[in-house]
């Protein structure tokens, strides 16, 4: 059973930092692609950055420039390091992993809060 476990999550003042974690198990492929997605309140799901497997990673315009997603595949560990935090990157972060033998959605997890606020 495919699991993937949030966490770094918490209360940020703006303009601080946070480093969002993702662990990945029970798959027996290692070669998936792997996204940060955030839910702000009231609002739709929103893709935020991801990175493939050779390292190559993409950003959502709106956190570019602040943002930096890693992986430490002998980990099995995704992360997402946010700087200059606004009160805009308050939702739920979510990790979701997807490869072509996973289902269409690919595998989630629960989700960690993220909350800016002063």
């Amino acid at each position: 059973q495919v699991q993937l476990v949030e966490s770094g999550g918490g209360l940020v003042q703006p303009g601080g930092s946070l480093r969002l974690s993702c662990v990945v198990s029970g798959s027996i492929f290692s070669d998936y692609t792997m996204d940060w997605y955030r839910q702000p309140p009231g609002k739709q799901r929103e893709w935020v950055a991801g990175i493939d497997n050779g390292g190559h990673v993409n950003y959502a315009t709106s956190v570019k420039v602040r943002s930096t997603v890693s992986r430490d595949n002998a980990k099995n560990t995704m992360y997402l390091q946010m700087n200059s935090l606004k009160p805009d990157d308050t939702a739920v972060y979510y990790c979701n992993i997807n490869h072509r033998k996973f289902p269409p959605t690919g595998y989630w997890g629960q989700g960690t809060q993220v909350t800016v606020s002063s």
